[in-house]
């Protein structure tokens, strides 16, 4: 239900607590309290049947006899007593319940599955059970048992774990800083995280979120929320359950590597959410966060009263990724003049350990004018030379002079004060400058501000386009695995894997099956001849791994010698596994690269995310190295570029001493081809290259195994991704009034260039009738947004000229947060109006909408736009007047009303299943 009736819950007009107690130290009374200290200015109701008075407010016996309906209701009362309290709720009407109480149990038959069934079947929300409660100090809302009152701010709160939320407010208090809201959601019986960032996202007092996770429930909805929240603001994530490992022990390396924290990774990486790793961090991230600071680089200037202090900074900002910022000539010529000789003439700007107010002061007032830095950490060492006290109030000054001038270059600035007392936190705390105890933890702190603006511009990256370079043939990857699934089997055998790959063009080293020793001399003997020695592999799908039963024989170069080796590999595995059914042998060529990189690559499945993609250095001995990275698919070629980038073997790709470099982007290229397989083909639950040799020439798989089988579940749209793919199903054509037809797919990310282009070929008067008001220029993040959809909340398609491939016009989609009603909006070229294209595009909208179970389609349109309110009536839209403008007509359709979804035959949609595509959004 994702944001629906959260408004009323976060801002309600009146309250009820139920089961409210008379005891000093009970949940009751504590909540109680809260309340009225926080100044809720609404009605308050308390619900105790056995007392007359609590608190000195009069209680009511049950909800019915309260004399209003309360927006919300807080429970306290014991977890037998809570199916009938929400049953009477969710009859007067509650919008939604805060049900602090624990111990309703899991699964059905509980008493959590009838609360939660009762409160959906009447739409009222609940937060918890098991939680600490809600507070939005905007509305003067603290509905929790929190120890401390928490102050208005600009970053929201959401976390699994009350002590944690505890702990934040406890924290914020002491550093004076402020959230717009806080939620502990508890057992999320029915809002989420996906819920909170949903609402959190789009709420005007929100400008950060903070999030401590402990599991995910639905990885597609929170995939989807997470990456629409963190296109808008930060989001910041600490998961616990970091060290825990499932129990399930892995059938391939790929498997073994991909550990689930590595997956949440991942998942947090694709989402653009910032990961930290313990509360501190968290604390740190609240405290720049919180104070709108985001640098626009990863350049830090350092300014320092002891040496050892900056140095210490400095190794600490490399490790991190940060760089020290390059001083500019002027700069160290202003620091010449206002500085004693000595002084280090670089970055870090050290100026001695005699250092007063009047120097540091100086010192800074030139580094804010560097070009070449993005922030300035500020250090001091208290000695008996200067106080430090009064060198905090000079820099704060500073500051503060400067921030009201507007003058600064560098417009984020850090302190660390070793020593600081009170007097020195609260100095900083007044000019808002953000303050840390050592080097250490500033140094930190600016790196997450770097790894955000990092992620936020990745998000907005336009992806290169891979199609005209690798069309999969789908078809035939599909026979071999339906095939092997129809004859009851969990592997591919190797012939199989050979077709499998060659349906999405990864090379793969020769392989040909032999039935016994004879046969496999015989099928040896082309390599032979071409001088290639050859391995003889055991042929077995009972038997995984060849090597553990002496199944594999190498260097083979002659008839005489395949033969004997067939023999003894034979002999071995029917004294190894006199079970196991043998179907011969396998014969390839030795492949030799002299220098050739072994890399690992391939698909693991994890319960929450599904497919995983994972990429590192291969061999033997993968799992002991440990250098590997993962990330979601489907991916495009940065997504793939990053995830080689963040392996230690990809130093390794490039050219060294008197060896090549590897073929540029043929390993990110192959990474691709395998993220599109896992969105095409469900059915692929594992997969393994390795190695995969990496040279000058290319790419090569030697060995390779695919775990095949039936998916438990699928998301909409047949696919086990927890993004959504690019739905190319919906790729066909669209006829016009004079016969001619046009290319008609859905809109891809990197066709911002496309959009960018076909916006100068519309009139200035129509892109104020689609957009309400005169557009002057395009920006690259205007179009980002346009063009990068989360396919499983939005959807646009273009329609493109079949000979210039010129886009002609765009109709799209995007859902609300109960994935019921949808708003449209169309735009055409100007040229290009009563041709029936804008009503085929239409049409086809509808299409869809109806075929992914959307209630209604809605939109706004200009009065003066009479074309478009004209189309819309004979396409079965009601109009009406917009109450609050009367310039503004709103247009709905009912997709539940018989006969609206008449698609003319005139639009052709090639069927198919819900696949990746080559790109990834």
């Amino acid at each position: 239900m994702s944001t629906f009736g959260l408004e009323r819950v976060f801002s309600p007009r009146t309250i009820a607590v139920v089961g409210g107690s008379s005891r000093p130290n009970s949940l009751g009374m504590a909540v109680l309290r809260n309340i009225k200290a926080a100044g809720f200015a609404g009605s308050v109701a308390v619900v105790n049947p056995r007392h007359a008075v609590i608190d000195g407010e009069r209680t009511f016996p049950d909800l019915k006899s309260i004399p209003f309906v309360p927006d919300l209701i807080v429970v306290t009362a014991p977890a037998a007593a809570i199916p009938g309290i929400i049953a009477d709720a969710a009859a007067i009407g509650v919008a939604g319940a805060a049900i602090l109480s624990a111990g309703l149990g899991h699964g059905a038959g509980s008493p959590a599955e009838t609360v939660a069934r009762t409160a959906r079947m009447h739409g009222m929300r609940l937060i918890g059970p098991n939680c600490l409660g809600v507070m939005v100090p905007r509305a003067k809302l603290n509905a929790s048992f929190a120890a401390h009152r928490p102050s208005e701010g600009h970053v929201a709160l959401i976390s699994q774990s009350g002590a944690v939320a505890a702990a934040m407010v406890g924290w914020a208090a002491e550093r004076r800083l402020g959230y717009s809201g806080i939620v502990s959601i508890g057992d999320q019986l029915d809002v989420d995280v996906a819920d909170l960032l949903d609402y959190f996202a789009l709420d005007d007092h929100t400008s950060a979120i903070l999030i401590y996770l402990e599991a995910v429930k639905d990885a597609r909805k929170f995939m989807s929320a997470a990456r629409a929240a963190a296109r808008l603001k930060p989001v910041v994530v600490v998961k616990s359950g970091r060290l825990a490992h499932g129990a399930k022990a892995a059938a391939t390396h790929t498997g073994a590597l991909a550990g689930s924290d590595a997956v949440y990774d991942a998942a947090f990486r694709r989402a653009g959410m910032l990961r930290v790793f313990d509360l501190r961090q968290l604390f740190d991230c609240a405290e720049l966060l919180g104070r709108g600071f985001v640098p626009r680089g990863n350049r830090l200037a350092l300014l320092t009263n002891g040496g050892g202090l900056g140095i210490l900074a400095i190794d600490r900002l490399a490790e991190l990724g940060g760089a020290p910022a390059t001083l500019t000539s002027d700069t160290i010529a202003r620091l010449e003049e206002v500085l004693p000789q000595g002084w280090s003439r670089a970055n870090p700007v050290d100026i001695s350990g005699d250092a007063d107010s009047a120097r540091y002061v100086a010192a800074l007032d030139a580094l804010l004018e560097d070009a070449n830095s993005d922030a300035i950490l500020v250090m001091n060492v208290e000695t008996a030379v200067a106080p430090t006290e009064g060198i905090a109030e000079a820099v704060a000054q500073c500051v503060r002079d400067r921030r009201a001038k507007r003058s600064a270059v560098a417009s984020l600035v850090l302190a660390a004060w070793a020593g600081a007392d009170d007097r020195t936190g609260a100095t900083f705390e007044a000019a808002r400058i953000p303050h840390f105890p050592t080097e250490d933890d500033a140094v930190r702190a600016f790196m997450y501000l770097v790894r955000y603006r990092e992620a936020s511009t990745a998000l907005a990256a336009t992806p290169p386009s891979i199609a005209s370079v690798f069309t999969p043939d789908t078809a035939a990857a599909r026979r071999v695995v339906a095939n092997a699934l129809a004859e009851g089997r969990a592997w591919l055998d190797p012939v199989e894997i050979v077709t499998l790959f060659g349906a999405y063009d990864i090379p793969v080293v020769p392989t040909v099956a032999a039935n016994d020793a004879e046969d496999a001399a015989e099928k040896a003997a082309p390599f032979l001849a071409e001088g290639l020695a050859v391995a003889v592999k055991l042929f077995s799908r009972d038997i995984r791994h060849k090597s553990d039963v002496g199944g594999v024989i190498l260097g083979l170069r002659t008839k005489e010698a395949v033969a004997e080796a067939a023999t003894t590999v034979l002999a071995r595995a029917r004294s190894a596994r006199p079970d196991a059914r043998l179907q011969g042998l396998t014969i390839q060529p030795m492949i030799v690269r002299r220098a050739a990189r072994e890399l690992i690559l391939g698909i693991a499945d994890d319960p929450t995310f599904g497919p995983v993609i994972v990429f590192g250095r291969g061999g033997t001995a993968v799992e002991v190295i440990n250098d590997k990275a993962l990330a979601l698919p489907p991916l495009d070629m940065n997504l793939a570029r990053d995830l080689v980038m963040r392996t230690r073997v990809a130093r390794l790709l490039v050219a060294y001493r008197d060896v090549p470099a590897v073929a540029a982007d043929v390993v990110p290229l192959t990474l691709v081809k395998l993220a599109q397989m896992a969105a095409d083909i469900p059915e692929v639950a594992e997969l393994e290259i390795n190695p995969l040799l990496a040279d000058e020439i290319g790419v090569l798989a030697l060995d390779a195994r695919v775990g095949i089988r039936k998916p438990a579940r699928l998301f909409a749209g047949q696919t086990r991704l927890a993004v959504r793919p690019y739905p190319s199903q919906w790729e066909g054509e669209l006829g016009l009034k004079d016969g001619s037809r046009v290319i008609v797919r859905p809109m891809r990310p990197e066709d911002e260039p496309m959009v960018e282009a076909f916006f100068k070929r519309v009139t200035a008067e129509d892109l104020r009738l689609r957009f309400f008001h005169a557009m002057k220029e395009f920006s690259h993040a205007f179009i980002a947004r346009l063009t990068q959809l989360d396919y499983a909340r939005a959807m646009a398609f273009v329609a493109l000229d079949p000979k210039t491939g010129e886009m002609m016009g765009a109709v799209r989609l995007h859902s609300d947060s109960l994935y019921e009603n949808a708003e449209y909006a169309i735009l055409l070229q100007s040229n290009l109006k009563g041709k029936g294209l804008g009503w085929q595009l239409m049409q086809l909208l509808i299409h869809y909408a109806r075929s992914e179970g959307l209630k209604r389609l809605s939109g706004q349109v200009l009065t003066e736009n009479t074309t478009m309110l004209s189309m819309c009536r004979e396409l079965g839209f009601t109009a009406t007047m917009d109450p609050s403008d009367h310039s503004i007509v709103d247009v709905v359709l009912d997709l539940r009303l018989p006969g609206v979804d008449a698609i003319g035959a005139d639009i052709l949609i090639r069927p198919g299943l819900d696949r990746g595509g080559a790109t990834a959004v």
